[in-house]
């Protein structure tokens, strides 16, 4: 019984981190950022979606509406008021905006988490299920939740992947990954291009973070956890590189729930961090990785 929890657990949690990181992996890919606010960004829908559907009372449907409003409103803040200024400063060599970006939305993250516990205080939440009941798999008894949260991220993932190959602005983010320079020579615009990847981006991290706020609870105390999580599978999977991502959130997100359920739930995260460390030794282009 307890294998099939762990299998059952760790897909639902393997499908989220899969959700959340390939916005992650989308950012880097297309404009050459490392978001290292990320886990911010779903910290701040999950307490949104809260506070709208629990703290005010305006139910699970709306908050979670509001959280994902409120993931994608953070992301573009983010790209205007720190990645964006940067990459547009004359004061900074071309070669080391890589480093200021990376040191920029760092920082920007700790404000955010600031922030958070400020408002929200740093005690961890629950975000409000928008299924509840259970269901019975083989004996065990699952939230239908789980169920659910796999679902709804294994579909976003699914549209996703119809976006880049079926429609123009989708092949126009594929595109700007692989050759940027020949995309502009062909007259499309870089910046509405960027700001359609920080719109996806914003979207997938604002589902994630509601979804995991109603799965694992959240806290602003979780923020570095989550940004370590996301940057584990993104190196993991390989930089730039969708397959490597989905592959390596089920390698983090196994790991993780083995060690939550064989050894202590405060421990899960490092596995996987030691399993990057390897990685970065061993075959530091990851698994399937460009760059």
């Amino acid at each position: 019984m307890l294998a099939l929890q762990i299998l059952i657990d760790g897909f639902a949690i393997s499908a989220l981190y899969a959700l959340g990181a390939l916005g992650f992996t989308l950012i880097f890919g297309v404009s050459g950022v490392l978001n290292l606010a990320h886990g911010a960004i779903l910290v701040t829908a999950a307490m949104v979606a809260w506070y709208v559907g629990t703290g005010i009372g305006l139910g699970a449907y709306v908050g979670a509406l509001a959280g994902v409003g409120a993931g994608i409103g953070t992301a573009f803040l983010t790209y205007f008021a720190v990645v964006r200024p940067i990459q547009k400063s004359r004061a900074i060599v071309a070669a080391e905006r890589e480093l200021f970006v990376l040191t920029g939305t760092l920082l920007w993250g700790v404000m955010l988490q600031i922030v958070l516990a400020y408002i929200f205080t740093s005690t961890p939440i629950t975000v409000q299920p928008l299924v509840t009941s259970t269901l019975d798999i083989f004996g065990v008894r699952t939230p239908w939740n789980e169920v659910f949260i796999a679902v709804i991220s294994w579909g976003t993932l699914g549209g996703l992947w119809l976006l880049v190959n079926r429609t123009q602005p989708g092949k126009n983010l594929l595109a700007a990954s692989i050759n940027p320079r020949g995309l502009t020579l062909v007259g499309v615009e870089l910046n509405t291009v960027h700001l359609t990847a920080w719109a996806i981006y914003g979207l997938l991290a604002g589902i994630a973070g509601v979804l995991l706020g109603s799965f694992l609870g959240t806290s602003s105390v979780y923020i570095p956890a989550l940004t370590g999580s996301a940057f584990s599978i993104v190196v993991l999977g390989g930089l730039g590189s969708v397959s490597g991502t989905v592959a390596a959130a089920y390698v983090v997100g196994y790991l993780e729930t083995l060690t939550a359920y064989l050894v202590s739930p405060s421990l899960r995260s490092i596995p996987a961090l030691v399993l990057l460390i390897g990685v970065l030794y061993f075959r530091p282009q990851g698994i399937l990785g460009r760059r």
